[in-house]
């Protein structure tokens, strides 16, 4: 085995691994697993080729600073090389990046202004805006600009593209990808047009893009909307961007891609991201749409590592409506956690405040119901701990029963949501009940989620 000298030696030369549980029709589709690549995605090759190319100009020398607005991947990649070759790096990200990235991206020395998601190009918060506008405020920084960067799509040009037809011994039909800065598409499709000019390009874009319409009517609208997908979709046209050889394009929903995403785990084994997962259901319809045998290519983008908290936290999903959950048509639609299906977190009324106070901060919630048995006794939140031991530490030892709230608020399963406002109105939590079963709380904000999700 070969011993590397640079953690930036195992970018690229990524696996291929053929689906074997995913329904493609009379397709065999191969997905190219950029999630190997060190920093968990595809954006490790265009990170080291714009810097490498920009050293090998004269732009810029170790200790300089580096400037970028990234949906996230981008920023890991740059973070990876800026670490290892010794620049300063400042990233500029939308609001809608998971905490994985952010923390990813701190950890590895990288600046972080987080700026608003829900603008458009031209706005003074839109992220690539934003970080033009800081790379020109600070004194010698140079900005990279992926999405006018030629050296962007000449990663996927002469690296990514002939691993692909070496993998596949140049017998491929198709390709499935994304398009965020556009470069993985325009690098792919200068080098194809060369090697292997008869395969199909097939886009996949989130609900929301104007990319789809483009491709599919020839029409480029000024409009977009929002998603919830990272890093692919645009509302714009990328300078570096060469539509000319792509035919195809699928709009996919954020649920839609969020449960192929977790399908892919789920039958493949491969813990991809939530690009991933729109890029595979736009590979699915495809394969499944065909009437004759073809060998599709897909890109697994990125490492799922990165969206734990988001599209596989089962909490996140119910939140946001993507997963389907029994209507009872009582305050039952409205408990998270039901307690029957083991998911409230609880304390004993002996346990101690530090048990407390330890499960609150692991599970980021605020209160949690005391229970003697199957019998709820109380309830404790964290201004009961603050008041109990903010004069004496050492009473974090107390049980849980000397600083619990046993006075609660219940609410039968049958009360009407009218009924949870004077509960939320004197600062509490409802205490919802069946007879004598307790079924589990509501919060204000689990109250908001279900409104929410009656609007989508």
């Amino acid at each position: 085995m070969t011993i590397h000298q640079s953690v930036l030696e195992l970018i690229g030369q990524t696996p291929m691994v053929k689906a074997q549980r995913l329904d493609t029709g009379c397709c065999e589709l191969f997905l190219k697993l950029e999630s190997m690549n060190p920093g968990g995605s595809i954006k490790d090759r265009i990170g080291l080729s714009m810097i490498d190319s920009a050293e090998r100009a004269g732009l810029i020398k170790p200790g300089d600073t580096l400037v970028e607005g990234t949906a996230g991947n981008t920023g890991i990649g740059l973070a990876l090389v800026a670490q290892q070759k010794g620049y300063k790096l400042i990233l500029v990200v939308p609001d809608k990046m998971s905490r994985e990235k952010i923390f990813n991206l701190k950890a590895m020395g990288a600046e972080v202004v987080l700026t608003r998601s829900d603008v458009a190009k031209g706005h003074p918060q839109y992220y690539q805006d934003m970080a033009e506008r800081l790379a020109r405020e600070t004194p010698g920084a140079y900005f990279i600009n992926q999405f006018g960067n030629p050296d962007n799509p000449l990663a996927h040009e002469t690296g990514t593209g002939p691993e692909i037809l070496a993998q596949m011994d140049g017998k491929l039909d198709a390709i499935v990808f994304g398009c965020g800065s556009s470069g993985t598409m325009t690098g792919l499709s200068r080098c194809f047009a060369q090697h292997a000019p008869n395969v199909e390009f097939v886009l996949a874009d989130p609900v929301g893009s104007i990319l789809t319409q483009y491709i599919n009517e020839g029409t480029l609208s000024t409009k977009s909307a929002s998603w919830m997908v990272e890093g692919i979709g645009e509302d714009f046209l990328p300078p570096i961007s060469d539509f000319s050889r792509v035919r195809k394009a699928y709009a996919i929903s954020d649920k839609e891609s969020f449960l192929t995403g977790r399908e892919l785990l789920e039958k493949e084994g491969i813990l991809g991201g939530s690009s991933s997962g729109t890029l595979l259901a736009a590979a699915l319809r495809y394969c499944r749409e065909q009437t004759t045998p073809k060998r599709v290519v897909v890109f697994v983008c990125d490492t799922g590592n990165k969206y734990l908290s988001k599209m596989y936290n089962d909490y996140w999903m119910l939140d946001n409506g993507f997963i389907e959950r029994e209507n009872h048509g009582d305050l039952r639609d409205l408990i998270m956690r039901p307690y029957a299906a083991h998911d409230t977190v609880v304390i004993g009324p002996n346990d101690p405040l530090t048990m407390a106070y330890q499960r609150m901060k692991l599970y980021e919630i605020s209160q949690l119901p005391v229970m003697d048995g199957e019998k709820i006794v109380g309830i404790v939140d964290e201004s009961d701990v603050l008041m109990h031991v903010h004069s004496d530490e050492a009473r974090f030892r107390d049980p849980v029963s000397t600083a619990m709230v046993s006075k609660l608020d219940v609410l039968d399963v049958s009360a009407t949501i009218e009924e949870l406002l004077p509960v939320f109105d004197r600062g509490h939590v409802a205490i919802v009940m069946h007879g004598d079963r307790f079924l589990g709380l509501i919060t204000r904000i689990d109250l908001l989620n279900y409104l929410r999700r009656r609007v989508q």
